[in-house]
């Protein structure tokens, strides 16, 4: 594949520019943000690289597509995807960012952060026990890259950890890995629930009621895409108890609309998708290395399998 003339669309296009340019590659770029981009630019290029295109742009012609998030829904999902175009996305720290992320949250809960920092403000001296982390279960939706670090973060610390996949396949450091169509019964054992999962036809608002009402006050945590769950459905479990909190990274329409009840529940916190952030170093690096293959002929370790979605 000849690559010659790539498109760099990015809110950190000054970054990133400064990094490859480094480079003295034999290559012509032209690094623009999203608000600058206009279609010749899209017919002169031969690679586009960028994470969140908010238009829909036809970029039908191009090569290559490279994002420099790890999730590529943006680009694939309820979209007609030309099958020429070789599509990649960005490996870099994502699942040891997001497991440090998730394991802070069920940290804070085992330790009653929250608790005593009610009892502060109260001057109320009640002692409460932190729980162990050993010996707690979690379940995670998606046996990846991502899914497999949390996995491994947390068994590393006596945490037994059951995966839910398509596949159902066997990975390291679950203890249990099982179908989506067969996991149900498992999930009144569960103390936390982690969604990693892409967003494709086969995940869109896959954890809804069938999922929430069989917790047993389990803590409820997404880092993979808003859209993959049922807001409706979460909140009702809030209310019943099955869902004793939810920590809720990405969402269905980002920035999250001022008036949704999310924003104002007791039991849920909001972060604005930060679990696991590109950097222009990290974003910079996979690009290049990825493109050296490409040039070189090499295997590609981040190909995206364009029918599966992810």
């Amino acid at each position: 594949m000849n690559i010659s003339n790539i498109l760099i669309v990015s809110p950190m296009y000054k970054e990133l520019s400064k990094i490859i340019e480094k480079e003295a590659l034999h290559k012509t770029f032209r690094f623009i943000p999203e608000e600058e981009l206009i279609q010749d630019d899209l017919s002169w290029a031969d690679a586009l690289v960028s994470f969140n295109l908010k238009a829909d742009y036809d970029y039908s012609h191009v090569k290559w597509v490279h994002s420099l998030g790890a999730g590529v829904d943006r680009f694939l999902y309820k979209k007609d995807w030309n099958e020429d175009i070789l599509l990649t996305r960005t490996i870099c720290s994502f699942g040891q960012r997001i497991a440090e992320y998730c394991l802070s949250y069920i940290l804070k809960d085992l330790q009653f952060h929250d608790v005593f920092q009610e009892q502060q403000q109260q001057k109320k001296w009640v002692q409460h026990t932190p729980k162990l982390v050993a010996g707690q279960k979690v379940l995670v939706y998606g046996t990846g890259e991502i899914g497999q670090m949390i996995a491994k973060f947390c068994s590393g610390l006596g945490i037994e950890v059951y995966g839910v996949s398509l596949s159902g396949q066997e990975k390291a450091y679950f203890k249990e890995v099982m179908m989506v169509n067969s996991h149900f019964s498992r999930l009144n054992e569960m103390n936390y629930l982690i969604n990693t999962l892409p967003l494709t036809e086969q995940t869109d608002r896959l954890l809804d009621e069938t999922v929430f009402t069989q917790l047993s006050n389990a803590g409820f945590i997404n880092v993979g895409r808003g859209a993959s769950v049922n807001e409706g459905a979460l909140i009702q479990a809030l209310t019943d108890n099955h869902v004793k909190f939810a920590v809720l990274d990405v969402f269905s329409k980002e920035p999250l609309p001022e008036n949704n009840p999310l924003w104002s529940h007791p039991r849920v916190q909001i972060t604005p998708h930060i679990s696991a952030v590109t950097t222009p170093q990290e974003g910079a690096a996979c690009f290049l290395d990825t493109l050296k293959n490409i040039d070189e002929n090499k295997p590609l370790k981040n190909i995206v399998d364009t029918a599966k979605g992810y």
